[in-house]
């Protein structure tokens, strides 16, 4: 057994050995060594198998020379593809070397035809002159004036104009007589088109974002109406716009009138800004949207404001008819108790008996009565003209927090986060003072008067305790 089992090896190996010379083979094609084709192996049921030792060593021997001359036929191979790279690389220096000598003449030539354009153009430049001078002027005033129409109000009735301007102002060539008196008519036509009051139909964009024709009428560069309403220009669209919002009262009502005449000469509001004063005044937020920005706060600002001057106007009425009623009833000898000071003239005719003291307490006691009601609900204007600055700084607080909160949350690049909180904090700050202003003056006329009505009490108290005392001493 030991002496066959080195044999079924050698056995086996040579069973294998050509299946796997042929793999070679195929592995050496696959790599791009040699492109020519080498046969298949057949497969396993069509080879023949052998059936002695002899004939096995007889296939492997085979196997051999196959394989030997496999490996010739590849180094023959390689020695021929070697010239051939040698040949390649030999005409590849070549052109290469005639593309050199091209790229060294063109850049002669480069560099003559260079020379030859700066002379060309230095000999240009002199033989124009002044007439140089004249091509930079018209260039300049044909760009400035493609810009200006372009951006103007005269240019919404739909009159294309900018073709010309926009071809001499790129130009490169000296213009013509014929493109100079072309440019001289744009010119006097837009001087006479912005003196006109003009009336005409054009496109525009509504606020829903459809397009509609309607009568515009034109004053002059600055201001489009139509239908009784403001339009504002947009040169990017080329296009009418309605406003989202007009602009107030005192202005839209001269649009109408406008609209109506006929003839001669009627207001209208324009806009020497030609659309900047417009959009300003849209965007510059109504009473009742500034109110809406001092939040909570605001509103709890104006509710005390009104509840305290309604108070205040109240009081400030019946102190009027009291005070007058007063200075009557110090003229006038019968006494009426619809007024203090009847009602205390009552007290000393009813203690006519009474003695000194007496009387004093009583007239004392019917003055503090008198002077309570007179003072009646008075503390409340005086509290809210107090508290409504301090409502507005709490306003401020809050809002300077919530601007701080903004920076904090989006940095400071962008104003308008922060606009909200600062809007607060001033308007907050406003309605305050705009409450408590007006309210001190009437917390202080109010008592001033009630001060004077109750001077006229205690004077004419003290006057009936003199008069009694002095009675009293007579009698005694």
């Amino acid at each position: 057994m030991r002496a066959v089992s080195p044999i079924f090896m050698l056995i086996g190996l040579l069973l294998f050995a050509p299946a796997a010379i042929a793999q070679t083979a195929q592995n050496s094609d696959a790599d791009g060594v040699s492109e020519t084709p080498v046969p298949a192996p057949a497969p396993a049921s069509s080879k023949p198998q052998p059936r002695s030792l002899d004939e096995l060593l007889e296939m492997v021997s085979q196997g051999f020379e196959a394989e030997r001359a496999i490996n010739r036929r590849r180094v023959d191979e390689f020695r021929l593809n070697k010239e051939n790279q040698q040949l390649l690389l030999s005409e590849a220096l070549v052109k290469l070397t005639k593309q050199e000598d091209v790229g060294q003449r063109l850049e002669v030539r480069y560099n003559e035809n260079e020379l030859a354009i700066g002379t060309s153009q230095a000999r240009m430049t002199e033989r124009l002159g002044e007439l140089g001078e004249l091509f930079g002027v018209v260039r300049q005033v044909a760009g400035d004036l493609s810009a200006q129409t372009l951006d103007s109000l005269t240019n919404s009735d739909g009159a294309a104009r900018n073709d010309l301007l926009d071809r001499l102002g790129r130009s490169t060539e000296l213009p013509t007589t014929s493109d100079l008196e072309a440019l001289w008519v744009e010119l006097q036509r837009e001087i006479t088109k912005q003196g006109k009051v003009t009336r005409y139909k054009a496109m525009v964009v509504t606020i829903e974002g459809t397009k509609e024709e309607r009568e515009i009428i034109r004053a002059g560069p600055f201001t489009a109406i139509s239908g009784g309403n403001f339009l504002h220009w947009e040169p990017a669209d080329q296009m009418l716009r309605e406003l989202g919002r007009q602009p107030p009262s005192r202005h839209l009502d001269t649009v109408s009138d406008f609209e109506n005449a006929t003839g001669g000469y009627a207001k209208l509001a324009l806009d020497p800004s030609r659309g900047g004063l417009l959009v300003m005044l849209i965007d510059t937020p109504s009473n009742t949207e500034r109110v809406q920005q001092g939040g909570a706060i605001g509103y709890v600002i104006l509710g005390l404001g009104f509840v305290a001057g309604l108070v205040g106007i109240w009081r400030w009425i019946a102190i009027a008819i009291t005070t007058r009623h007063v200075i009557a009833q110090g003229k006038n000898d019968r006494v009426d108790l619809g007024n203090p000071l009847g009602r205390v003239l009552e007290i000393a005719d009813l203690n006519a008996d009474a003695d000194t003291e007496t009387l004093e307490l009583k007239l004392e006691e019917i003055v503090l009565r008198e002077s309570s009601k007179l003072e009646n609900f008075l503390w409340l204007v005086k509290t809210v003209s107090v508290v409504s600055p301090l409502l507005g700084l709490l306003g401020t607080v809050t809002g300077m927090i919530q601007t701080f909160q903004a920076i904090t949350l989006f940095g400071a690049g962008d104003p308008k986060m922060m606009a909200g909180g600062i809007s607060q904090a001033l308007v907050t700050t406003m309605l305050g003072l705009i409450v408590a202003i007006p309210l001190v003056l009437l917390s202080d006329t109010l008592a001033n008067s009630t001060r004077k009505i109750i001077d006229i009490l205690d004077e004419k108290s003290a006057g009936l305790i003199a008069l009694r005392s002095e009675r009293a001493n007579v009698g005694d």
